[in-house]
């Protein structure tokens, strides 16, 4: 059983660390960077980099960008994370519920990535529409374990720094992925670069082994029976749905990324429409975009310690919207490597602020007993309006209006969900819906700062 992070002295080499920087470098936090770089990965390999694959392979962009539907097996994960949180697992089950479910759900990502490599989209789209709907189901499957070993590592005062280094890692796993698969493919082919990828998802599962099982917050029981299996499916969501405006919080949650998931799906056809090469596209939108997303995960570190946690997400939602702009000057400009920087970096910027405090928010919302349901709902619940509005009507908008329009109206999609939460924070709703990840233990979200406490604590 690992030790609780929280309960640590300082001492050693940490001590002459500022102290603004020591949180990061307790274990916790630091497991959450690994756990981020195999979170991230699978991804990019159904995302960008399936989408330059197939635009490359001379297919349309209307069936490119259908692709994006394959997205939904993360949306819809919730209806079987129940199985991670109380199945026991043979034989692997004694390595405890998370550590044998991380290594089984990594051994099916790698198998679904390598199946992917291995089809020729010139040759049966079909074939790469099956293989890439595995790995999204595989991607998501790893994601429930990733997402409830994080948070059930972290204590309410690292909720902040945890989702940092999570973030933090989801880039690295994410734009590696997506910078390797570039330069592999330039240089070896589509199915190498997919090959190589795949070993991303060894992070985590060796994360998992070498930090253990983290303590429990639920005992996870054998399922016999209908009326048990049933009970284990539904009681998580019925505890989530009786908090006080918990239809509010969800329907933030389906709002909120609209015009962010809307923007992102589609950039890399507007550098390929507008001739930027695979080289430039690794640079700026992958290197730039790299380092432009751990400085805003940086800034949004501060933000949430000085501002706490409601008023720094108010932020981050304000500045993602405002980034969707950046675009349509781009689009604008033409092929512009200035210009590709400066969108490229503002976007990342703003979402790596979003990735601190929005991600501290939503796992402080779970209840300590269903980790891995309730976030698997809430997660999937965050793109879930994006996704299926990009693949089935982003192509065809793209066409109808052009990139500059499009990318205004990803701006004006994101303005309910500022104002929404802006009424939320108003009428007490945002703390009235926070669950015990966000309250047992060290520290209190709804405090200013993270590392106050308040009364009354469960």
């Amino acid at each position: 059983m690992a030790t609780a992070p929280g309960s640590e002295r300082v001492s050693g080499w940490r001590t002459a660390l500022p102290a603004s920087v020591r949180p990061y470098t307790e274990p916790a936090p630091l497991a959450a960077l690994f756990l981020g770089i195999s979170s991230g990965f699978p991804y990019a390999m159904i995302g960008a980099t399936l989408t330059t694959r197939l635009k490359q392979d001379g297919i349309d962009k209307s069936t490119i960008t259908a692709f994006t539907l394959v997205f939904l097996a993360y949306n819809f994960k919730f209806l079987w994370a129940w199985i991670m949180d109380g199945v026991r697992l043979p034989v692997l089950g004694r390595l405890g519920q998370r550590v044998s479910w991380m290594l089984v759900a990594g051994a099916a990502v790698i198998a679904a990535v390598v199946n992917l490599a291995l089809v020729d989209p010139a040759a049966s789209i079909g074939s790469v529409v099956t293989a890439a709907i595995l790995v999204g189901i595989a991607g998501a499957s790893f994601d429930i374990v990733i997402d409830a070993y994080r948070i059930e590592i972290l204590e309410p005062r690292q909720l902040g720094v945890g989702s940092g280094m999570s973030q933090y890692g989801w880039r690295i796993g994410s734009a590696g992925a997506g910078a390797l698969a570039l330069v592999v493919a330039a240089r070896g082919g589509w199915e190498a670069a997919y090959l190589a990828c795949a070993a991303l998802a060894l992070p985590a599962m060796l994360t998992a082994l070498v930090y253990g099982e983290p303590e429990r917050h639920r005992d996870p029981a054998q399922k016999k029976g209908v009326a048990r299996t049933i009970e284990a499916i539904w009681k998580p969501f019925v505890e989530f749905f009786q908090r006080q405006g918990a239809l509010l919080v969800l329907l933030f949650i389906l709002v909120h990324k609209i015009g962010d998931t809307l923007a992102n799906l589609t950039f890399r056809l507007l550098f390929d429409d507008l001739k930027f090469t695979n080289d430039e596209i690794a640079l700026y939108d992958v290197g730039v975009g790299f380092w432009a997303y751990l400085i805003g995960i940086f800034v949004g570190g501060i933000l949430y310690a000085q501002l706490g946690m409601k008023r720094s997400v108010l932020v981050s939602l304000v500045l993602m919207a405002v980034s969707n702009f950046s675009f349509a000057a781009l689009a604008t400009a033409g092929h512009s490597n200035l210009g590709m920087a400066g969108a490229i970096g503002f976007e990342n910027f703003a979402s790596g602020i979003g990735g601190v405090t929005v991600v501290a928010y939503f796992s402080a919302l779970t209840d300590l007993r269903f980790t891995a349901s309730q976030y698997a709902l809430i997660s999937a619940a965050a793109s879930i309006v994006g996704r299926f509005l990009t693949g089935t009507t982003a192509g065809a908008l793209i066409d109808s209006f052009g990139y500059f329009n499009f990318y205004l109206l990803t701006t004006a999609a994101a303005v309910p969900g500022i104002v929404l939460f802006w009424w939320m924070m108003r009428i007490g709703l945002v703390d009235s819906s926070i669950g015990s990840a966000g309250k047992a233990g060290s520290g209190d979200v709804r405090a200013d700062h993270p590392d106050e406490e308040l009364g009354n604590r469960k």
